[in-house]
């Protein structure tokens, strides 16, 4: 009986395109229906759509991603839903951008050491490279920072009169909805603001 061809495509953010992974996929010869799509960081392989794609996973089947990278991020990790896959659930994975990273076909000794090497090469490489782009990251905020330049959500603009309308409605004077209305503010927004005002005082 003859398998499933599956693809997996992953980008880690909505803002970034699939499209050159999915254009390798059905290159390959998969089928539209059998793509599969997540929009999830490679940290950790705490991904839904990913886990149930190798829950469905048998013997003949096969698993194909464009490079390692875009199974995952973590060195150990990659190496265990290797094994997941290819052992456990018997399919056969296949890396498009390197030939070697093939299990479809039956290996000597020799292919197989050689295969097993590259892949935990591959898979320290990718991890460093996570590890790298964190790292860039955080220099990259603290650069800004030094420069006054404000990073994570822009502070609202406190309309006129909001520290009196807040006082009051702390007195219970005045209702929530009353004060935002006031203020030309959503309920919520007015709250919120209320809060971080009073722990700035």
């Amino acid at each position: 009986m003859e398998g499933t061809i599956y693809g997996y495509a992953r980008v880690s953010t909505q803002k970034q395109n699939e499209a050159r992974q999915l254009a390798a996929l059905r290159n390959f010869g998969v089928a539209e229906e059998n793509i599969v799509i997540e929009k999830r960081s490679g940290k950790d392989f705490e991904r839904p759509k990913y886990r149930r794609l190798v829950s469905r996973l048998r013997g003949e089947d096969v698993l194909v991603v464009q490079s390692i990278d875009r199974l995952g991020r973590s060195y150990s990790e990659i190496l265990e839903q290797w094994r997941l896959i290819t052992r456990t659930r018997k399919a056969a994975i296949v890396v498009l951008d390197m030939p070697l990273l093939d299990t479809r076909a039956d290996r000597d000794l020799t292919g197989t050491l050689i295969g097993d090497i590259v892949l935990q090469l591959l898979s320290y490489v990718a991890q460093k490279e996570r590890e790298s782009i964190r790292q860039r990251q955080r220099e990259g905020i603290a650069a800004a920072k030094e420069r006054g330049v404000h990073c994570g959500r822009k502070r609202l603009h406190i309309p006129d009169g909001f520290e009196t309308i807040a006082a009051q409605w702390r007195e219970g004077s005045i209702s929530a909805t009353i004060a935002a209305e006031r203020l030309g503010m959503s309920r919520d927004t007015f709250r919120r603001r209320a809060k971080e005002f009073s722990n700035e005082e």
